[in-house]
């Protein structure tokens, strides 16, 4: 409230200011078309007496911002002073509502327990886990290292069998003399057993009659 007053006293002030800029710029204009010497004397008189009121509103109107920023000042220390009072009392009946949880229903005694369960609960598992995944299929008296000797032995003997069958290792689809050799002649029209002719798919083909032959290149030079 107290800002709010300084506040509009301030805005008082400056409508005199305006006012009294108003009335300089009414001499400073009579002042230029004054030719008289004892009247543009009077003009300046009045216009320095006009000038000094104008100084002093403003000087008025400076104390006056002052004074508000001041008050607007401890109005913002007074509220941060509430602010900080509130969170300091929430956090003491946080503390407290904390201390009495822990001590009456978070016993440290009791989490400790919990945590030591849970990790036994934790190890039978991963036994049960271990027991459901092993291989009774193979031999107690197996070892890793027999598995590695006995593979690295059949290794070898696999590289001894591919030196000695040379291109017998080839398979018999990819040798040369699996295939069949590569016909060079003239094809020639099949003939059936009864001496037909066949097509290639050994059906038999329909010659025409000899009285209906004709020569298709006699026929086209007729024509011409």
């Amino acid at each position: 409230e107290a800002s709010t007053g300084v506040g509009n006293q301030m805005a008082g002030m400056d409508a005199k200011i305006a006012q009294l800029d108003r009335e300089l710029k009414g001499y400073r204009d009579k002042l230029k078309t004054t030719k008289n010497p004892g009247a543009k004397k009077q003009l300046q008189k009045r216009a320095m007496e006009v000038l000094k009121r104008k100084r002093m509103y403003e000087t008025q109107r400076d104390q006056l911002a002052g004074q508000q920023f001041n008050i607007d000042q401890a109005s913002f220390g007074i509220e941060s002073a509430k602010a900080s009072v509130s969170t300091v009392a929430a956090m003491k009946a946080a503390n407290t509502e904390l201390k009495s949880v822990i001590k009456n229903d978070l016993k440290i005694d009791d989490v400790d327990d919990l945590a030591d369960d849970m990790a036994e609960l934790m190890d039978e598992f991963q036994e049960i886990n271990e027991a459901l995944a092993q291989n009774f299929a193979t031999p107690d008296d197996i070892n890793e290292a027999d598995l590695e000797a006995e593979l690295e032995m059949l290794d070898d003997e696999f590289e001894e069998d591919l030196v000695g069958e040379g291109e017998s290792a080839v398979p018999s689809y990819m040798q040369e003399a699996a295939l069949p050799p590569t016909p060079t002649g003239p094809l020639k029209s099949p003939v059936a057993a009864g001496g037909q002719k066949v097509d290639e798919y050994g059906l038999p083909v329909e010659t025409a009659p000899k009285d209906f032959a004709y020569d298709i290149e006699a026929e086209f030079d007729n024509n011409s």
